[in-house]
């Protein structure tokens, strides 16, 4: 494992480090999109959304830095505490540009993993109380398998081989969740 995507949870920062030694994690650019958005008035989250976006849009750390500060610039008297909020954790939501460019827009955010969860969510809804726990499994695990299927046959999620591929040329060099974390 390489990766680990979330958003900004300080326990599950720390569990992942703990049992996950090595391994990259991503701030949800999704979620800190609307950390910061969450700080601004209502009158700049339009543009400010906008400049995010390009932001988080960058094709390296560098030019991602130089858009930050464009960023801030423009906003810091309009929207302060967002502009907190956008230097408090911008380098943790760069961690994927040290990815492909074709693994990046689906990994940068907690979307697919949500969008399953909530497939499940609905799933159960309807059954509302399970007769035991296997008739939970059965399921779920139906569901589960229904979606593996149509990632690895159908229009695959990720071609992996090429993610193997580029992984032997190109180590990962980015910092541990260990410099993020403390």
């Amino acid at each position: 494992m390489d990766l680990v995507v979330s958003d900004d949870h300080k326990g599950l920062k720390k569990a992942v480090q703990r049992h996950f030694q090595g391994v990259r994690w991503q701030r949800c650019q999704v979620h800190f999109l609307r950390n910061i958005l969450g700080h601004a008035p209502a009158s700049q989250r339009g543009p400010l959304a906008l400049a995010l976006g390009r932001l988080f849009r960058a094709d390296t750390k560098e030019e991602a830095r130089v858009l930050k500060n464009e960023i801030l610039d423009s906003f810091l008297k309009k929207a302060p505490k967002s502009m907190d909020c956008l230097e408090e954790g911008f380098e943790e939501s760069l961690t994927i540009l040290s990815f492909p460019r074709k693994y990046r827009v689906r990994l940068r955010s907690t979307n697919s993993q949500e969008r399953l969860n909530e497939e499940v969510r609905r799933r159960e809804r309807v059954i509302r109380i399970f007769p035991n726990e296997d008739s939970a499994i059965r399921l779920i695990g139906a569901l589960l398998s229904e979606f593996h299927e149509q990632w690895s046959t159908g229009k695959k999620y990720f071609d992996m081989s090429e993610y193997q591929e580029w992984r032997k040329q190109e180590p990962l060099k980015i910092p541990s969740l260990l410099s993020v974390v403390e």
